[in-house]
């Protein structure tokens, strides 16, 4: 997938990156396998024909370009994937990442030893890569064990395991993964593919919220700024001309492109009394304006760590100058 997005100039998958891509991609009159949006950013893709309607059709295998240019057809297709607006399971990183797992007859000892040498919470019990016969954890353990329980092997001290497929929401996931900690993840061809944990689900959850909670906070701190220093004319005038249907009567009303149009001219500025360089803090404004257009189209890429350090940046000195008390 990211050799894909290279010969866009891409690293993730923009609102505009994915246009370019599907026009590129309708004009070769190929299509993916898995979608290359819906796929996870490290995983493979195969480029199939697109079928043509009303012709007859001849099913090719799929090929496979890695990351070094060389071309494969691979023994077993993937399954096939759409484009959709859920967020899967597959766009996990540690869905994608095999688990470490022991046998039934592996030792007791030997199983928590592994546990404890990785920082595991529980390990998948598995005969094949394909076969799940349960996990034991620490709690699987502890359970057997305070209450007498006596063995020496693995399979005397496991659970049933949960399992997705790796094409399940992600947010189907997470009261199974609330009640066990855990889930196991299982691709299309039938194999384990990944474990996806409480704390994975939280790490997730913060890349995907903290950019929509730092632009709340920037916005609602530019609103505080302009509140009560422009009266409706002026606030009317920063209107974008086009929206002639939509009335505004507070800063409220204004959308992030026009507190940049207001911000802009020299005379408005001068009424919020700040002592700081306007060109410059436009110029953030137009940084965090570019980003936020980028969020809210919500692809399934996280937001790269340049731009959430300029949200954090500017979250961090817009709030600096309420408490100094200049705002």
């Amino acid at each position: 997938m990211r050799t894909l997005l290279s010969w866009f100039a891409a690293k993730r998958r923009g609102y505009w990156v994915v246009q370019s891509i599907r026009e590129a991609l309708d004009a070769a009159g190929l299509t993916t396998e898995p979608d290359f949006e819906a796929a996870y950013i490290d995983s493979p893709i195969f480029f199939r024909p697109k079928p043509i309607t009303g012709t007859a059709q001849i099913t090719l295998p799929p090929v496979q370009i890695s990351a070094t240019g060389t071309v494969t057809a691979p023994a077993e297709s993937l399954a096939a994937a759409y484009a959709d607006p859920t967020y899967r399971l597959t766009k996990l990183a540690a869905a994608n990442r095999p688990p470490v797992s022991v046998k039934p007859d592996t030792s007791l000892a030997e199983a928590v030893t592994i546990m404890m040498a990785n920082d595991f919470s529980q390990l998948p019990v598995m005969t094949t890569e394909r076969d799940v016969k349960g996990a034991v954890s620490w709690k699987s353990v502890a359970n057997r064990l305070g209450l007498g329980k006596t063995g020496s092997a693995a399979r005397e001290f496991m659970d049933p395991a949960p399992i997705l497929p790796s094409e399940a929401s992600l947010f189907s996931a997470i009261p199974l993964i609330a009640e066990n900690q855990y889930v196991l993840v299982r691709g299309p061809d039938q194999r384990i593919v990944g474990i996806v944990t409480a704390t994975d689900l939280s790490l997730q959850f913060q890349l995907l919220a903290e950019p929509f909670l730092l632009l709340g906070e920037v916005e609602n701190h530019i609103r505080r700024m302009l509140h009560g220093r422009f009266d409706v004319a002026e606030l009317t005038a920063a209107k974008d001309p086009g929206d002639t249907s939509r009335e505004v009567n507070s800063v409220s009303d204004l959308t992030f492109g026009e507190y940049i149009r207001l911000l802009e001219d020299p005379s408005k500025w001068q009424k919020l009394g700040l002592a700081a360089d306007r060109a410059t803090f436009v110029a953030q404004l137009k940084r965090v304006r570019d980003i936020r257009n980028d969020v809210m189209h919500f692809d399934p890429d996280a937001l790269p760590e340049e731009d959430l350090r300029t949200l954090r940046d500017f979250a961090r000195f817009l709030q600096r100058l309420q408490d100094i008390g200049v705002t």
